[in-house]
């Protein structure tokens, strides 16, 4: 099948929510680059998430990645994944709302601690109480995310490939970022 992208796809969600994983499966479908907010931060720094957090603290890495997030949606169409906290910025909200369209990948709390409970990269989660800082997160970021453009809801045992088709239903109810073409 083949398929016409007219706006970038900015996958949003937590940490654990598969934006990763899911923009890329999704991105090979469609045939567009897959682009990664936080990936062209490490590049352009030099250094990981963590560190830039350690070194330069959490609102100048916000400031890079509302960059970053900008020019990867004037520059390149495509499916951008971002960190889990890049839409809580009104700034980031409004960006991609104009240049692209935001897809929420709505994982429960449990199925993200699942999967980030074990992964020592995520700066937001070193504290003494990882999974209560993780439930705070979440209860602060949910309505947020609510505010996207789109919803897919991401359940224990579904497959990456299943979310992925669950991401395409959902967009082609958008014609005006995606559809089929002959």
């Amino acid at each position: 099948m083949r398929w016409r992208l007219k706006k970038t796809i900015v996958m949003v969600g937590m940490m654990g929510a598969g934006k990763t994983a899911v923009g890329r499966v999704l991105s090979m479908r469609l045939g567009v680059p897959f682009l990664d907010s936080d990936a062209e931060i490490e590049t352009a720094a030099n250094m990981s998430i963590s560190e830039i957090f350690a070194r330069d603290g959490e609102p100048f890495f916000r400031a890079k990645e509302a960059q970053v997030i900008e020019r990867l949606l004037d520059t390149q169409r495509g499916v951008l994944s971002t960190g889990g906290g890049a839409f809580m910025s009104p700034a980031n909200r409004q960006t991609i709302s104009d240049k692209g369209v935001s897809v929420w990948l709505d994982a429960g709390l449990e199925l993200l601690w699942q999967r980030v409970r074990h992964k020592n990269t995520r700066p937001l989660l070193r504290t003494p109480e990882p999974k209560a800082t993780l439930a705070a997160l979440y209860k602060t970021r949910v309505p947020v995310y609510a505010l996207a453009d789109l919803r897919v809801a991401v359940a224990p045992g579904l497959s990456i490939e299943d979310t992925v088709d669950r991401v395409i239903e959902a967009l082609l109810t958008r014609p005006d970022v995606l559809e089929k073409t002959p």
